[in-house]
C-alpha cells in the first residue's frame, strides 16, 4: 500500500486538549454547558425572529441566518469532543476528519460573510435612510445570503480537496478538540506548499476583503453619526451598531490568535484561541444581541412567555 492510500485508509486519533482523567471530566461538563447554552442561546434568536413580524426586517434577517450558522457550527464539533472525552476510543476517521475540516473551514468563512453583509445593512440605515426601504429589498437580502453562502462552499471544498492530495504517515495523533486546518497539515509527511498558498491566497480574499468591506462601513457610518445634532440621535444611532461591533471584534479578534501567524509556528498552544472562536464566540453572540436590543428583548419576552401560558393552558 502506498502513502497516499495508507493515509486514506487511516484513523486520526482527537486526543483534545488534555489526556488527565481528572481534567478530561472537568472540561466534558465545561464544553457540555457551553453547547447547551450555545444551542439554546442562538435557538431563543431564531424562534424569536420568525415568530414575531416586527423583527422581519434585513438586520434581523441576517442575524437569524447567523445564529444558524453559529448553531450548526458547534454541532459540527463539540459532540465528538464530548464523546471524546467520556471514551477510550478517540479515533476519528479519515473521511470523517475530511466532513469535520470541511464544515469547520466553511461555517467559519459563512459567518465571516454574513458580519460583512450585516455591516453593510447598518451602513444604509444610518447614512443612506431614506433609500433603506428599496435599497435593502427582500431580494436583495436573499441574493446577498445566496452569495455568502456560495462563496462559503466552495471555500471549504477547496481546502478539503486539496487536503486529500496529503499524505500522512507519521503520528496521527491530533493533540486537539477537532480536525484543524493548521493541524493536519503540521502531520502532513509530503510537500504541503500548494495546500499552504492556497490558504494564504482563499484566506485573504475569503476574510480580508470582507474585513476592509466592513472597516470602510464603519467609517462612514461614524462619520455620519457624528454630523447627528443630538446627543440622544448619536446614542440611538450608535446603538443599533454597537453589538455587531462586538461580535465583529470577538470573531476577528480569537479568528487572529490562530491564524495571523506563520505554519511552522503553530502549536498547541493555540488550543485555547481556538476553543475560543469555535466554542466562546458562537456562544457569546446570542447575549451580545440581546443584551442591548430592546426589539429582541421585547421578541424573546413575548416567545417564553407565550410558551409558557400554552403549558398552563
Amino acid at each position: 500500500m502506498d502513502g497516499g492510500n495508507q493515509s486514506k485508509d487511516a484513523e486520526f486519533l482527537l486526543l483534545g486538549i488534555s489526556e488527565v482523567p481528572e481534567q478530561q471530566r472537568v472540561l466534558f461538563w465545561m464544553f457540555l454547558s457551553m453547547y447547551l447554552v450555545t444551542v439554546v442561546g442562538n435557538a431563543l434568536i431564531i424562534l424569536a425572529i420568525v415568530s414575531d413580524s416586527r423583527l422581519h426586517t434585513p438586520m434581523y434577517f441576517f442575524l437569524a441566518n447567523l445564529s444558524f450558522t453559529d448553531l450548526f457550527f458547534v454541532t459540527n464539533t463539540i459532540p465528538k469532543m464530548l464523546v471524546n472525552l467520556q471514551s477510550q476510543n478517540k479515533a476519528i476517521s479519515y473521511a470523517g476528519c475530511l466532513v469535520q475540516l470541511y464544515f469547520l473551514v466553511s461555517l467559519v468563512a459563512l459567518d465571516n460573510l454574513i458580519l460583512a453583509v450585516m455591516a453593510y445593512d447598518r451602513y444604509v440605515a444610518i447614512c443612506r435612510p431614506l433609500h433603506y426601504v428599496t435599497a435593502m429589498s427582500p431580494k436583495l437580502c436573499i441574493l446577498l445570503l445566496t452569495l455568502c453562502w456560495v462563496l462559503s462552499i466552495l471555500y471549504g471544498l477547496t481546502h478539503t480537496l486539496l487536503m486529500t492530495t496529503v499524505t500522512f504517515c507519521g503520528s496521527r495523533k491530533i493533540h486537539y478538540i477537532f480536525c484543524e486546518m493548521y493541524v493536519l497539515l503540521r502531520l502532513a509527511c509530503s510537500d504541503i506548499q500548494v495546500n499552504h498558498t492556497a490558504l494564504i491566497a482563499t484566506g485573504c480574499f475569503i476574510f480580508f476583503t470582507p474585513l476592509g468591506f466592513m472597516i470602510m462601513s464603519y467609517i462612514r457610518i461614524v462619520r455620519a453619526i457624528l454630523r447627528i445634532p443630538s446627543a440622544t440621535g448619536k446614542y440611538k444611532a450608535f446603538s443599533t451598531c454597537a453589538s455587531h461591533l462586538a461580535v465583529v471584534s470577538l470573531f476577528y479578534g480569537t479568528l487572529g490568535m490562530v491564524y495571523l501567524q506563520p505554519l511552522h509556528t503553530y502549536s498547541m498552544k493555540d488550543s485555547v484561541a481556538t476553543v475560543m472562536y469555535a466554542v466562546v464566540t458562537p456562544m457569546m453572540n446570542p447575549f451580545i444581541y440581546s443584551l442591548r436590543n430592546k426589539d429582541m428583548h421585547g421578541a424573546l419576552g413575548r416567545l417564553l412567555l407565550g410558551k409558557a401560558f400554552q403549558g398552563l393552558g
